[in-house]
């Protein structure tokens, strides 16, 4: 029978604290998000409504107008939304129409009078108006 020898080592070492922030707060590999970036986007959940890129472009493009006010009843309508299980909303408020990922908080498209008319929105399973 063969003898096994183990070699136990007793040392301890403390955590380095700064090597660990280092790892947080470096560069993400091409590809990948960073710590910051993802702990931003879990914090930004918490905050309110957001707005994709394709959204925010819409914004611009159809000289959309948002006055806190108005963000804050966008944000009621997704929390109402979330509230009655809809996973995909839209949002009819005032003359404009905002659809929205509820689970994300964040609108991904939005319409203003002009775009509304003779329009089928689809991929919703929701509707609220504010």
């Amino acid at each position: 029978m063969n003898n096994i020898r183990l070699k136990v080592q007793s040392s301890f070492n403390p955590i380095n604290s700064s090597a660990i922030k280092e790892k947080i707060t470096r560069n993400p590999v091409a590809g990948e998000k960073g710590f910051g970036e993802v702990l931003a986007k879990q914090f930004n959940k918490h905050q309110g409504v957001q707005f994709s890129k394709h959204a925010s472009e819409r914004l611009e493009q159809r000289n959309i107008q948002l006055s806190p006010q108005e963000l804050s009843r966008l944000d009621q309508g997704i929390d109402r939304a979330a509230q009655k299980g809809i996973r995909e909303t839209l949002i009819m408020m005032d003359n404009r129409a905002f659809i929205a990922s509820v689970q994300n908080k964040t609108v991904i498209t939005a319409a203003i009078d002009e775009q509304l008319k003779d329009q089928t929105f689809t991929n919703i399973d929701g509707a609220v108006i504010v």
